[in-house]
């Protein structure tokens, strides 16, 4: 995005549930996002009432979005108007529900490198950086002032900016939820997409339409959005898994050789 196009934030607190943290290694957190990604890996995708719907988005005239506009700011009961830019475009306001279930990563400290760490060399720096793993509120609410041309992708990785995650924005999805005949459908947006568009053309109604962002669970892991350094540690944790299940495999055998080797020692002979 372009610095024109760089959203602003209001935030909004609506939940009462405190957040937790706590201070870890690199390597503690790359445990928790293998574990996260195996999970992943082996979950099927889940049937219940939530289904995909599909929004249309029609190209708009120009008099077309300026009587949408006028109507969409008609039903509005606060001051979070769409406006009409004279280059066609138009600015809003979209209104993103954060519903996370896992822990983020921020940086521990902004505290930059000291000469010492400078002289030791990147490798050392990277082998002594450390991340905080923050449970965030659920169900923060934020506003976001947003353009009509501004993307998902860019939307999502400015929530992420504003929380300093440092976590691949690709780990991320952004939802559209909406109501309808009493059952809920969810709806990934691609990156592509634009959710003022969306907004205008559903009208201000949560009901109509929301958006929630998630994780990015798609029932397959995107070992992409993983760095190098993770992927080898997950190797590692893979080896470690494996050996202590062949160690509880051996365990198990050796327990009922010795059992059937104690019982042939108790038959009487003949």
């Amino acid at each position: 995005m372009g610095e024109a196009e760089t959203p602003s934030f209001e935030m909004t607190w609506s939940s009462t549930t405190s957040s937790g943290y706590c201070s870890q290694e690199d390597s503690d957190s790359e445990l928790e996002q293998y574990f996260t990604a195996r999970t992943s890996l082996a979950r099927r995708p889940r049937r219940d009432q939530d289904e995909p719907v599909e929004w249309e988005t029609p190209d708009l005239s120009q008099a077309e979005i300026e009587k949408k506009i006028k109507e969409y700011n008609g039903q509005i009961n606060s001051n979070l108007f769409m406006s009409l830019n004279k280059d066609g475009s138009y600015t809003g306001f979209i209104k993103v529900q954060l519903k996370l279930v896992r822990p983020v990563s921020v940086p521990s400290s902004k505290k930059p490198p000291s000469l010492q760490d400078a002289r030791q060399g990147p490798g050392r720096s990277a082998s002594v950086r450390r991340h905080t793993s923050f449970y965030l509120p659920k169900d923060i609410v934020k506003h976001l002032h947003v353009l009509s041309r501004t993307r998902a992708r860019e939307v999502i990785e400015a929530l992420l900016r504003k929380f300093l995650v440092v976590d691949d924005p690709r780990k991320f999805a952004l939802f559209e939820r909406a109501e309808r005949h009493g059952q809920v459908y969810l709806r990934k947006l691609s990156d592509d997409e634009q959710p003022l568009q969306l907004r205008l053309l559903a009208g201000p109604s949560d009901k109509a339409l929301s958006f929630i962002l998630k994780e990015n669970d798609s029932g397959e892991v995107n070992w992409d959005a993983f760095s190098m350094p993770e992927l080898h540690n997950f190797l590692r944790i893979l080896q470690r898994e494996e050996e202590a299940h062949l160690r509880q495999i051996l365990q198990k055998y050796s327990y009922c050789r010795q059992k059937i080797q104690e019982a042939l020692h108790a038959c009487p002979l003949g």
